[in-house]
């Protein structure tokens, strides 16, 4: 390392001068990231009419982005361990501000599909080396408070993207959803390149390049069968192929980094407690936030009947809740009274009730389902941060960004997970109630003969929705306890080793 790099990066003891400005920048970069894996959505109608796309033309310019994006966020985040964070950090900001122009300029279909491509790899870039800067800039005692507001622009960009995208397309034609992204990637760029001081593991391990394509190749398969599973089916060649490829694949990496001397991502990781109970918990509420969102949004405007823009408005006390408790700090002052197994228990906890309470309290109307949205806000605001902490300190700081990659990952998986499981559940319990043909409820409803046997279809909708949102309760409530549980041990075990009395004993 040369002195130039060590100087550059703080000691633990203090952090960087200006630490919360720079917090500041990476989280507007984050968010821009973030808000474009759903932003789209809302301009599927226009683009289906302007650029004469087709129905798997529109599915891959959804997916391309999402599916870039996580295939390379393990690559992305030893890239930036080896090569420097900063730089990557720079790479994504021009990366995702070229293919923004792109995307917005585009005019044929196969034009934004490749632009959406090219913003996965800075949106790739972008998801690891933002949370790796943050643990590099803050010393211990306001890390978890920073990493408590990183996590808080996730919760806006699942809220504000629909929203975004609806007041956008009201004022200008499609291509300005993309266009508002380049004043801010130029913005993060001249901040970065100013601010950010450059970090990245001392050891200068070999690029681990065969790792790379592996883990590429396997999440986004994996990804992908997840995504196409609603539409193709879950037992179609195309999903199971995806999927059995994904699988072989990264049972290959895994055999890869334990037999080599630089993996990219250490295996011996999964070895330690904390970073198991930590990843366990992070999946599950990715879990029940992707999969709660994904039904809430089809209960508001199939079940209550609101229009997108409306039901994007009303999903919005859940992201308020997460940002009103992260920017007073009570998640991190709660870690700071009990523990960390402790915060994520009653996160946990929360996340379960709430989804509980929308099951329950939330069929008829809406006033029932702000009830848990504002539940499993609290709860997401407890138990996200603690999490995201607990991932990052198991790992040591030269590799930052590998861990910040493993974060990503999961929370990619978790969603997909989320949407796939309790999808599966709700189409299974809505085709025990009713028999129709259509493989919608729009389609079901268009079907029906007679006003009778709508009403009927929506309540078997509805009843589905329910026991969806309470399966997804009680797998986010036992996980919330069982990754409580392992971090606590590992914290006994920790405890032991560094006090002999306490290991005699």
């Amino acid at each position: 390392m040369t002195a130039a790099t060590t100087a550059e990066i703080p000691t633990p003891s203090q952090g960087h001068p200006q630490r919360w400005l720079i917090l500041g920048v990476i989280c507007l970069a984050q968010l821009t990231v973030l808000l474009d894996n759903t932003v789209l959505n809302v301009a599927i109608p226009s683009l289906t009419k302007e650029l004469d796309a087709s129905t798997a033309d529109i599915q891959w310019m959804i997916n391309a982005y999402s599916l870039v994006q996580s295939g390379l966020l393990l690559t992305a985040g030893s890239s930036a361990d080896r090569y420097g964070r900063k730089k990557m950090l720079v790479a994504g900001l021009a990366l995702f501000g070229i293919g923004s122009l792109v995307a917005g300029l585009s005019q044929s279909s196969a034009q934004l599909i490749a632009a959406r491509a090219g913003m996965g790899v800075g949106g790739a870039l972008l998801m690891t080396t933002t949370l790796a800067v943050v643990v590099q800039i803050f010393d211990d005692s306001e890390r978890m408070k920073a990493i408590g507001l990183w996590s808080t622009v996730n919760s806006l960009g699942f809220a504000l993207g629909p929203l975004m995208g609806g007041v956008m397309l009201n004022h200008f034609w499609w291509g300005a959803i993309f266009l508002i992204n380049i004043p801010v990637a130029l913005i993060g760029l001249v901040a970065v390149i100013k601010l950010v001081p450059e970090s990245k593991n001392p050891q200068g391990d070999r690029p681990d390049l065969l790792g790379a394509l592996l883990s590429t190749i396997g999440m986004a398969s994996v990804v992908y069968a997840i995504i196409s599973g609603p539409e193709h089916g879950w037992t179609s060649t195309q999903v199971l192929g995806a999927a059995a490829v994904g699988v072989a694949v990264l049972g290959i990496f895994v055999w890869w980094e334990l037999r080599i001397p630089y993996p990219m991502l250490d295996m011996h990781f999964f070895r330690n407690q904390k970073f198991i109970g930590a990843v366990a918990g992070a999946i599950l509420v990715a879990f029940g936030l992707g999969g709660s969102l994904f039904l809430l949004t089809q209960h508001l405007q199939f079940v209550l009947g609101y229009e997108p823009l409306e039901a994007g408005l009303r999903t919005a006390p859940l992201a308020v809740t997460v940002v009103a408790l992260n920017l007073t700090g009570l998640g991190a002052r709660l870690l700071k009274k009990t523990s960390t197994p402790a915060t994520i228990a009653i996160g946990m906890t929360l996340l379960a009730a709430g989804l509980a309470a929308i099951a329950v309290l939330g069929g008829d109307n809406y006033t029932g389902m702000l009830t848990g949205l504002i539940v499993m806000g609290a709860g997401i605001a407890f138990a996200m941060p603690a999490m995201a902490n607990a991932i990052m300190s198991a790992i040591p700081p030269a590799k930052a960004g590998v861990g910040a990659g493993v974060n990503g990952t999961l929370a990619e998986f978790g969603n997909g997970l989320g949407v796939a499981v309790l999808g599966a559940v709700l189409n299974s319990r809505f085709a025990s109630l009713v028999t129709v043909s259509a493989v919608s409820l729009p389609a079901a409803l268009a079907a029906a003969g007679s006003d009778a046997e709508r009403t009927r279809i929506a309540d078997a909708f509805s009843s589905g929705l329910e026991t969806s949102q309470l399966v997804g309760a009680v797998a986010v409530f036992l996980g919330g306890m069982v990754a409580a549980a392992l971090l606590k041990r590992a914290e006994r075990a920790d405890s032991a080793r560094t006090d002999p009395a306490t290991a005699s004993a």
